[in-house]
């Protein structure tokens, strides 16, 4: 895969998670800050408008993008956002070519990055909901296909993200709801699950 044809998936990504803006505050508003949306269609803009403008190769623009989100003012999603998108470009190759097994290095390591940092587990209703399956999704594929490699953890994190209704919330404002939490999805799964379903579309 060519820096032009991940990029292009990064911003497929992003648009996806803006155009949820509405659907991620509404779901925030129920036991959160209702500012999820709001936070998270920055934080697409950042990285798409870093993607856009990186003149440097895999690593360069991973690192435009993570210093673009952590340059925002925000909840609780940008320093999370950063994390992982740091751990990313840490494993990213310095060229203009990644292969299967690069992308597949980048996500571990992003996600290790982030568990350091969140220490959240599948059915805590946070963004790791859909992240970890996905990552998981990710490591464990055997094929040779980029497209099969990200429609599986799409599918993945959006399974996630679906399954984060049955869980309590542990974490944030929303913890203090307990069992209302209920019955909701989490919007940080949700909004992850957004940017790998773009991340499928070439």
């Amino acid at each position: 895969m060519t820096k032009a044809e991940f990029a292009a998936r990064l911003q497929h990504g992003c648009a996806a998670v803006a155009a949820a803006e509405g659907e991620l505050t509404e779901i925030d508003s129920l036991f959160g800050d209702a500012d999820h949306g709001l936070t998270m269609t920055k934080i697409s803009r950042a990285i798409s408008g870093a993607v856009e403008q990186s003149d440097g190769g895999i690593q360069a623009m991973l690192d435009d993008a993570a210093m673009a989100v952590m340059t925002l003012n925000g909840g609780s999603a940008v320093p999370l956002w950063n994390t992982w998108l740091d751990g990313m470009q840490e494993a990213a190759p310095a060229g203009e070519e990644i292969d299967l097994a690069g992308i597949q290095a980048i996500f571990a390591r992003a996600l290790e990055e982030l568990n350091d940092m969140s220490g959240a587990k599948v059915g805590d209703k946070t963004m790791m909901d859909a992240l970890i399956p996905a990552s998981e999704a990710i490591a464990a594929y055997t094929g040779s296909s980029e497209m099969e490699l990200f429609t599986a953890a799409a599918q993945a994190a959006a399974e996630g993200a679906e399954a984060s209704k049955q869980f309590v919330s542990k974490f944030g404002r929303a913890k203090s709801y307990g069992e209302k939490t209920i019955g909701t999805p989490d919007a940080g799964a949700m909004s992850m699950s957004c940017f790998f379903q773009g991340l499928a579309k070439p």
